[in-house]
């Protein structure tokens, strides 16, 4: 059974950084693209950051430059940098994985990422 285990979440105060991290079990991580999306209230799921089986990585225009997304495949763990952190990045974070360019088929639960002004 796969599952996706976010951690890390808090309560921060603007340009303040923090990591999350998704640890995976039950899939073949290592040939997995996983990402990173997030929900504020009121608002759609949105695209955070990606990371593909071979490294290679892309961002969120809203992001770029103050994330960093990364992955340690022995330890099965995506981890998701977030520098200079702004209260409009206060959402749900959830964690994704997906098979190359096929649909993100499984979800985490997510961690709450607050930051303040």
């Amino acid at each position: 059974q796969v599952q996706l285990v976010e951690s890390g979440g808090g309560l921060v105060q603007a340009g303040d950084s923090l990591r999350v991290s998704c640890a995976a079990s039950g899939v073949t991580f290592s040939s997995l693209s996983m990402g990173w999306f997030r929900q504020a209230p009121g608002k759609e799921r949105e695209f955070v950051a990606q990371i593909t089986w071979g490294g290679g990585t892309n961002y969120a225009d809203s992001v770029e430059g103050r994330f960093t997304i990364s992955r340690h495949n022995a330890k099965n763990t995506v981890y998701l940098q977030m520098n200079n952190l702004k209260p409009e990045d206060t959402a749900l974070y959830y964690c994704a994985a997906r098979n190359g360019l096929a649909p993100w088929g499984y979800w985490g639960q997510g961690t709450q990422v607050t930051v303040s002004s």
